[in-house]
């Protein structure tokens, strides 16, 4: 059921007017409390140039039978056989502050079944978001993640848009931001263009918690319980079940000395209430990188 994905260059690393609400309060929350404190720091630091890169990942997942995958890309769409999807994801990301990004960019998608070979790689989707620090004092980060997803490629009356937002608290537990604790939520909702396809909200609250070694590897992990509210498409012809189920979250990275990201490997299982498997590399192209 789509995956919980952060897009950070601190410690970690997306309904259109749920997201715009949460704009709004991340940019206040970003611009507000840090113009007014630490003016000593700011000036000591000095001008930088934000951070440019493409944030390139691939993604592989494994499908199981009549499972409605959805996330920030396109849904695919439940089939009576299991199947598989490779996933490329290049969005232009700017780290304006070191509190706020804005990224965007296109998906490209090739997949098979039990019963078809692989297709060709084709554009599937585009994708606009934010990732914002709305919080961040005495050792507890609130960050917001925000993702707006359109379809460009899909059967005929199943154009989709979705919107998926998470909120995780970060609490460090040495004054280095080293290891720490995490606790979020994760809202997908995705709004399909014919009235004969209906898909409800999941939900996602989980607990987790990070440890970075001296040599800037960093190991997360995050276990949850997710809550699917079910789907109808072609007039309830196809139907997805409501389910409550766990999942779980490992990622390994490696960071530079001013926490940028160079590398990331994450594994996500989901059971839907069969296991859904993701496996997504990333490797972050910097244009700018202070």
């Amino acid at each position: 059921m789509g995956r919980i994905d952060f897009r950070g260059r601190r410690r970690h690393g997306r309904a259109p007017f749920c997201g715009v609400a949460l704009g709004l309060l991340a940019v206040l929350g970003c611009l507000g409390p840090a113009h007014g404190s630490d003016d000593d720091e700011s000036s000591s630091a000095g001008p930088k140039q934000p951070n440019i890169y493409l944030d390139y990942n691939t993604a592989y997942a494994i499908v199981p039978p009549n499972t409605l995958a959805i996330g920030f890309r396109n849904f695919i769409s439940p089939i009576p056989v299991g199947s598989q999807a490779v996933m490329l994801n290049a969005p232009l990301t700017i780290d304006l502050t070191e509190r706020f990004s804005l990224y965007g960019g296109v998906s490209a998608i090739a997949s098979r079944s039990d019963v078809s070979p692989w297709s060709s790689m084709i554009l599937d989707s585009w994708n606009i978001g934010f990732n914002a620090d709305v919080i961040s004092q005495d050792g507890i980060t609130v960050t917001v993640i925000s993702t707006l997803t359109r379809s460009i490629t899909s059967a005929p009356g199943l154009g989709s848009t979705s919107n998926q937002t998470v909120v995780e608290l970060d609490h460090a537990l040495n004054e280095d931001e080293t290891q720490g604790l995490l606790a979020g939520t994760r809202l997908t909702a995705v709004w399909v263009d014919s009235a004969l396809a209906h898909v409800e909200p999941a939900y996602v609250g989980y607990l987790g918690g990070y440890y970075q070694w001296p040599n800037n590897w960093k190991l997360s992990g995050r276990f949850g319980v997710q809550t699917f509210g079910g789907a109808r498409i072609a007039g309830g012809l196809i139907r997805a079940k409501a389910f409550t189920q766990p999942l779980l979250r490992i990622d390994l990275e490696r960071m530079d000395d001013n926490d940028n990201r160079l590398f990331g490997a994450t594994v996500e299982v989901s059971w839907m209430p069969e296991p859904f498997v993701q496996f997504t590399l990333r490797t972050p192209l910097y244009a700018v990188r202070n």
